[in-house]
């Protein structure tokens, strides 16, 4: 008894003295009981073979003989425990020891915390107010640039227009000179013409002069032959009386004859002569004629010279006049440009002293920025460890994650009658996480794993959710929702808006990267098998999106198709639908047509939320089978994406008829779908997945061990405010539900395995 109580009680400091890491056995404080127990070493092995002593008496019946081994065996069992009470209250000491240090340490660390916080907001303060003094700094370097510019362009100008002014002053002398050179030639071409008019008139005199002389010599001659013609008559008369003796006379007469035929000649001679001097004094007075043109052209032009000499004259002053008036204006702008150019300077010191001053607050700045790009990369880090964590966290956890998308204001929207009513906090907890809306004067606050804001593009939305659609490849049950009220862009966010491949959907988006990643993993040694099936739920009905027999998708009297679909779970968490079509496919291509054509066959209608409006849910199924040919593994992966229709209020949508009853029938389905959630929140034991066609078909998604994401989209227009409070509330629930840690479905292959698709 008195082993087993010892044991008991002091076995546990020993484990801890002899397994902890601080303090050996042989480590252990001296105590008295050392001294009773002289040199025994207290060890594992000593004790233990004490404490598993049996009494050796030769007489097992002899008290004596007992009493006096227990009582040998408690003198060598006291030492001991007293040791294990000493080395026990040593290490509770050290425990406190340590607890007090922990707790200084403790208080330390939150000093220091707030100490870091404190300098963090010092430090956040300072970089603020530097980046006012940068901007304001920036502003008056900009300013003096802008104000150096305008002395530049203004000096510049002055400059042009110096330039000008001397090439001005230049061509006017040049034109002065030639001007000059003009009037210079023009007095000397009218000295010439006086000459020449001189020598006309001498000329003239002459010609009249030898005119009048060849006029006397003519009146001579006429004379002569007057003279002649009387002596021919006296000689006629005193011919008869010289007949006689003409006889006698015949060589007088012989040179009469000669005498009158040389007069004849003669006579002829000056006839000819008198005729060229008739000819001579025609040309003369033609010559005189044109002499007497060309001197009136001459005294024209003498007249129009001297006119011209007038204006150049004139212009020759007003040029002088000119030139005086540009001297002293280039006087002043001589006095202007000097006056600038001692603006400049002292502009340009002025610069340089900014401009030192700047570099001294850039390189400061330029300091801060690397400390500030330094914190951020930190921070960033952090943040990026932190959503890691915190991912890895949630799939630990098995929660569902939740995005939060707000389509932009449409032209329909009233966006001013009450103002924004959805806001972003810019803390850095919340930032990309929180969103604030507004209804009735109170903010409610929301925080999710992701919040998109308005001008997000379909690009940057199914980039963060990339990584879960690589899971599907990697053998994971992945799937991803839209929820939110009609109009609020769910069938956008999932399929986008068709012909336009910048807004594409996720949809599209998702079979692309698939694909891709298909392709990618050839050379890996993988290879991937892939089957889509699409159905709708109408009035909690389902129906085959993809049935090549048409009559299959029409609705009769009660509702109810022509064929009916079973959905059925097996025990791996695999979901069935009886007879529902599934297409084997190869590319992206081929889904895409598939998924135009269960477009066109799903159902919309118009409401007053919305013109094209989803009246049902639309489920888009991927079941993956891989296979790795080197390591003989296969996964089983498998992809599904909804669409949900959207809640909506009769009030609002004015629905009736056909449409009243598609409401309700969504509505009911949307319920249910939040006593689902409701019931996974709080944890019980009963979940009513079958109340709707729906549920159950999420089943495995909401309660089993899937990768599931929920988008939760909401309107940003003041009269959907209660509708989008809430779709956030009904999205924080869903956000807090646990359904299980996601599981991977891989298989080692046989020779005859191929996975079933059901």
């Amino acid at each position: 008894m008195v082993s087993t109580a010892n044991n008991w009680r002091f076995r546990p400091a020993y484990a801890m003295v002899n397994g902890g890491p601080d303090l050996a056995p042989n480590s252990a404080p001296a105590s008295n009981a050392g001294s009773e127990c002289g040199d025994v070493e207290f060890n594992r092995e000593y004790v233990e073979a004490l404490l598993n002593e049996r009494p050796k008496r030769k007489d097992r019946f002899s008290l004596k003989e007992k009493c006096d081994s227990l009582t040998e065996y408690i003198r060598r069992l006291k030492p001991v425990i007293r040791w294990f009470q000493e080395l026990e209250g040593n290490y509770l000491l050290e425990h406190e020891k340590l607890q007090n240090s922990l707790e200084v340490s403790e208080l330390k660390r939150s000093e220091m915390d707030l100490l870091l916080k404190n300098k963090e907001e010092e430090l956040n303060s300072i970089i603020a107010e530097l980046r006012k003094n940068y901007a304001s700094l920036q502003e008056k370097f900009t300013k003096e640039e802008l104000d150096k510019m305008a002395a530049m362009d203004s000096l510049t100008r002055e400059r042009d227009a110096r330039l000008e002014i001397e090439r001005s002053k230049y061509s006017l002398s040049d034109e002065l000179e030639r001007v000059q050179r003009d009037l210079t030639s023009a007095k000397q071409q009218n000295a010439s013409l006086s000459d020449m008019y001189k020598r006309q008139q001498e000329y003239i005199a002459n010609l009249q002069h030898y005119n009048s002389k060849l006029q006397t010599d003519l009146s001579a001659v006429e004379e002569d032959r007057k003279r002649v013609e009387t002596e021919k008559a006296s000689m006629v008369e005193n011919l008869g009386m010289y007949r006689g003796q003409l006889q006698v006379s015949r060589q007088c007469q012989d040179d009469a004859v000669k005498q009158r035929d040389a007069f004849a000649n003669e006579v002829a001679n000056l006839k000819m002569e008198l005729q060229q001097a008739r000819d001579d004094c025609d040309q003369h007075q033609l010559q005189v004629q044109s002499l007497s043109a060309e001197f009136t052209e001459y005294k024209e032009s003498t007249e129009k010279s001297c006119f011209e000499w007038g204006n150049l004259t004139s212009k020759n002053a007003e040029l002088e006049a000119r030139c005086l008036s540009q001297s002293d204006q280039i006087k002043e702008l001589q006095d202007q440009l000097m006056t600038a150019e001692k603006k400049l300077q002292l502009a340009d010191l002025s610069t340089m002293e900014r401009r030192t001053e700047y570099e001294g607050q850039k390189n400061v700045i330029s300091e801060l920025r690397t400390r500030l790009a330094d914190a951020e990369f930190k921070l960033i880090e952090g943040e990026m460890l932190r959503k890691k964590l915190h991912n890895e966290n949630l799939e630990l956890k098995g929660n569902i994650r939740v995005f939060c998308r707000v389509r932009p204001f449409l032209a329909e929207d009233d966006s001013n009658t009450e103002g924004k009513i959805i806001s972003y906090p810019t803390s850095m907890d919340a930032l990309g996480r929180g969103i604030e809306l507004g209804q009735n004067g109170q903010k409610h606050s929301f925080k999710f794993d992701r919040v998109f804001i308005p001008d997000v593009s379909q690009e940057d939305v199914f980039e963060d959710i990339s990584q879960l659609v690589q899971s599907a490849l990697d053998g994971y049950k992945v799937c991803i929702f839209a929820y939110g009220q009609t109009g609020s862009g769910k069938t956008y966010t999932m399929m986008g808006k068709p012909g336009d491949p910048e807004q594409k959907g996720l949809i599209p988006r998702t079979l692309e990267q698939i694909f891709k990643t298909r392709q990618f993993a050839q050379p890996q040694g993988w290879k991937y098998e892939m089957q889509v099936s699409m159905l709708e739920i109408y009035n909690e009905t389902i129906r085959d999106l993809l049935a090549t027999n048409r009559s299959s998708l029409e609705r009769t009297e009660n509702g109810t198709a022509g064929k009916q679909y079973t959905i059925k779970h097996d025990a791996n968490g695999n979901t069935h639908v009886s007879d529902l079509t599934v297409v084997d496919v190869r590319s992206a291509k081929e889904v895409s047509f598939l998924l135009e054509r269960a477009a066109h066959s799903r159902s919309v209608g118009k409401t007053q939320m919305n013109e094209q409006s989803s009246r049902s849910h639309f489920v888009f199924t991927l079941r993956i089978y891989g296979v790795n040919e080197s390591t003989e593994q296969q996964v089983q992966g498998v992809l599904n994406l909804i669409d949900l229709a959207g809640s909506e209020r009769l009030s609002k949508s004015g629905s009736t008829g056909d449409r009243l009853k598609e409401t309700q029938a969504i509505n009911k389905s949307l319920s249910s779908l939040s006593d689902v959630i409701f019931a996974l929140a709080r944890k019980e034991d009963h979940v009513p997945f079958r109340n709707s066609k729906l549920t159950y078909l999420l089943q495995p998604c909401l309660g089993g061990d899937s990768k599931t994401l929920m988008f939760v989209n909401i309107a940003p227009d003041p009269s959907s405010a209660g509708e989008s409070l809430c779709s956030l509330r009904f999205a924080a629930r869903v956000n807090a539900c646990e359904i299980g840690v996601p599981r991977r479905q891989t298989y080692t292959r046989t020779s005859d395995s191929r996975l079933s698709y059901g």
